[in-house]
């Protein structure tokens, strides 16, 4: 992968009314370029870097655009690995586009989106598990995912990831030097040393592995549905978990008709809070609400069954709890600000919690998000560094090689075949660093990056 060295320009901050407006340059020329349109007391080629001037911007013919400040700073100790200069004007509407309008004639081009954290990674400031993580920052919904991606973007899964290569990349040396020189070494079985090498490496991606999907989950949100009998009061419930009326409430059984979502942060794990039609035996246009409510129970990674506390519980109810024995799932007992009628079986576990008056409802946060957590203590989920679907398969695909590598080594396979299996490995590491990525998957990575950025 080459470097780009042309000079790109974007707007750092949001479009729109503001006190102040960013607008960034980067490659070989920025200096040139934003030199041609700044004009204050000293000239910014000759500015000492991280410095800050104050001046004004003209366009192509000389017209003044803003009062500015301008910061130069020199590669390679920038962002980007490049020359960099940002200009700050005022918010608003006009003066930033014209300023960028500017710096296009002067020679700049319009960057893409993600092209300055493209460009860093590029010149090797930081590898790809951290460019990534850049987005994730931006993007976080909660404390939770902001912490995982600051971790990441500081190299904290990086660091993992090398440890773990290096490892490899000496085993492998040390069985291909076998293959090609059996007669000046003790044949080309590969030694116990190598053996436990791999076992190490195999090991430590288990245990990042281990809390991907919890790490998933706090980057990308899970799926909690509401399900249960009609008039279990699961839309009041899914009001007091939001904090707000968002689902309709009434006496009559069956009102909810189609699946409702909501965003909702649970102890730091941002969540799609699904409310769903009762479970039941229904007609025409009621069934077609408790098929789709079916469809969102199979997709979800936890259930939320709410139960009418105020009533005994029937053979049905026990009926269309059955399913969800094998699948993470919460029992609320709702309505608790009513007595518990005699001879009503408490399911265990379940929380008692009333929608009405918020009894219980603290409670039941914390249940969600224990069982989202699989049981781990709240701390675990801010260790957790796999968080990208992407990292967690290349990951799963290194584990796969260095197991089969291992076995081939335990079985005495030859060992180019060994060699293959831990260059396998590598390989799939380099996907997640970088390392060993095509030109096409990074275009679509950075290409969900916002622009500026």
């Amino acid at each position: 992968m080459i470097a780009r060295t042309d000079t790109i320009a974007a707007l750092a901050t949001p479009p729109g009314v503001s006190a102040l407006a960013v607008v960034r340059l980067s490659g070989g020329e920025a200096v040139d370029v934003a030199g041609r349109v700044f004009r204050g007391r000293r000239v910014l080629g000759e500015l000492p870097p991280r410095t800050l001037a104050y001046g004004h911007a003209l366009d192509a013919d000389g017209a003044p655009i803003d009062e500015v400040t301008a910061v130069v700073l020199r590669a390679p100790a920038t962002a980007t690995g490049e020359d960099v200069v940002e200009l700050t004007c005022h918010g608003g509407t006009r003066s930033a586009p014209r300023l960028l309008s500017a710096l296009f004639a002067a020679g700049a081009r319009a960057a893409r989106a993600g092209e300055f954290t493209e460009r860093a990674f590029l010149h090797g400031r930081i590898d790809l598990a951290q460019a990534e993580a850049v987005a994730d920052v931006i993007h976080a919904e909660t404390d939770l995912a902001h912490r995982l991606a600051a971790r990441q973007i500081e190299g904290a899964l990086s660091r993992g990831l090398s440890a773990v290569a290096e490892s490899l990349r000496d085993a492998l040396a040390e069985i291909e030097a076998r293959v090609d020189f059996a007669e000046d070494v003790d044949g080309v079985a590969v030694p116990a040393a190598v053996a436990d090498a791999l076992s190490q490496a195999e090991a430590a991606l288990e245990r990042l592995l281990a809390g991907a999907d919890l790490g998933r989950r706090a980057r990308e949100g899970a799926r909690v549905v509401l399900a249960g009998r009609p008039n279990a009061g699961k839309s009041s419930l899914f009001n007091a978990l939001l904090g707000e009326d968002r689902a309709l409430v009434t006496a009559e059984p069956g009102t909810t008709r189609d699946a409702l979502a909501e965003r909702v942060d649970l102890e730091g794990m941002p969540v799609r809070l699904l409310d769903t039609a009762g479970l039941r035996a229904a007609e025409a246009i009621e069934a077609l609400g408790v098929e789709r409510a079916r469809r969102e129970l199979d997709a979800a990674d936890l259930v939320l069954w709410v139960v009418d506390g105020s009533r005994p519980e029937t053979d049905e109810d026990r009926l269309v709890f059955a399913p969800l024995a094998g699948r993470p799932h919460v029992v609320a007992r709702n309505k608790a600000d009513l007595p518990l009628p005699p001879g009503s079986l408490e399911p265990e576990g379940a929380v008692r919690v009333s929608a009405l008056t918020g009894e219980g409802l603290p409670a039941l946060r914390s249940a969600l998000a224990a069982a989202l957590r699989g049981g781990r203590p709240a701390g675990a989920a801010a260790e957790a560094l796999v968080t990208n679907g992407r990292h967690i398969e290349a990951l799963r695909h290194a584990r796969e090689a260095i197991a089969a590598a291992r076995k081939g080594a335990r079985d005495g396979a030859p060992g180019e075949l060994v060699a293959g299996d831990v260059r396998a490995a590598l390989e799939a590491l380099g996907e997640v660093t970088g390392e060993a990525v095509a030109p096409d998957l990074l275009e679509r990575i950075f290409a969900r990056f916002c622009i500026g950025k």
